[in-house]
């Protein structure tokens, strides 16, 4: 007897005026840091604006000191977005739990964000703007 699954589809949704993504690249250096250490500092980061959310910065994996996050079991999906994995930070315990996200096969809607960590900022210490030098 064969397993029979009944999964609806994933719903799948293009951003419009209704519901508006932007993204653009952020002039000034952004710099994430935890518990005394810096996660990422990045010149290429991007700013993502969705609807009415917080603008987000998504920064470049090249950019993200990887050796400081844990990849964590939690998912979410985003019907605009696509699949999310998420990291944690463990020298931030349990505040710093999930609290990185990344949409590693992003809808082409949204293709920019691919190989981008974002970070939750009521999990880490700072998410800081820095005027380039």
């Amino acid at each position: 007897m064969s397993e029979r699954t009944d999964r609806k589809p994933k719903t799948i949704k293009i951003p419009g005026p209704e519901h508006p993504i932007t993204i653009e690249r952020n002039l000034k250096r952004v710099v994430v840091s935890i518990d005394g250490s810096v996660l990422a500092d990045s010149r290429d980061a991007l700013i993502l604006r969705e609807a009415g959310y917080p603008a987000v910065q998504y920064i470049p994996r090249k950019d993200v000191d990887m050796t400081l996050l844990e990849r964590s079991a939690h998912a979410t999906y985003c019907p605009y977005k696509a699949d999310c994995a998420y990291f944690s930070i463990p020298s931030g315990g349990e505040r710093a739990i999930n609290a990185v996200w990344t949409y590693e096969a992003p809808f082409d809607a949204v293709a920019a964000v691919r190989n981008h960590l974002a970070f939750y900022p009521d999990r880490v210490d700072a998410i800081e703007e820095r005027p380039e030098c």
